[in-house]
């Protein structure tokens, strides 16, 4: 028996990195991009670098943040008809388990629920090594689009 996909229609990393991730948005501006979309799950990459380190050399906790609901946003985005629906975070949460100084991290993003009116998320943030660095839980409203006359 073949497992369906959680998405609402086909999606590929491509269409993701060119229309969603876009210049002059926070996700551009820290290097964030998807790197593959599976039946139940998206996953991103981030540079630890310049744009996402804090003073001492280490990623920023918010810079964490920022790539869990990237691609916590995204991967929910495509769970509704796009077409009716639009996605909005209610909440978001980290524990930062282990710091990274270099490289990329990686944020893979699965879904702990589904429903019609909110999505729960949840966001582990690993290293090159596939260590973990944070865990997330994002929630998501789902809102209807107004009509159009």
């Amino acid at each position: 028996m073949t497992q369906a996909s959680i998405f609402f229609s086909p999606v590929t990393v491509e269409e993701i990195n060119t229309t969603q991730i876009i210049e002059g948005q926070m996700a551009r501006h820290l290097g964030i991009e998807m790197t593959e979309i599976g039946l139940d799950f998206m996953t991103a990459k981030m540079p630890v670098d310049h744009r996402t380190i804090q003073r001492i050399g280490i990623l920023h906790g918010g810079a964490s943040l920022a790539l869990a609901e990237t691609v916590g946003s995204i991967a929910a985005s495509y769970c509704v008809d796009r077409d009716s629906f639009f996605i909005v975070g209610q909440e978001i949460n980290a524990n930062h388990i282990r710091s990274v100084n270099s490289g990329y991290v990686y944020a893979r993003a699965t879904p702990l629920h589904l429903g019609k009116s909110s999505q729960v998320w949840d966001i582990r943030i690993t290293n090159e090594e596939g260590k973990l660095v944070c865990v997330s839980r994002f929630t998501v409203a789902v809102l209807k689009k107004a009509q159009r006359s």
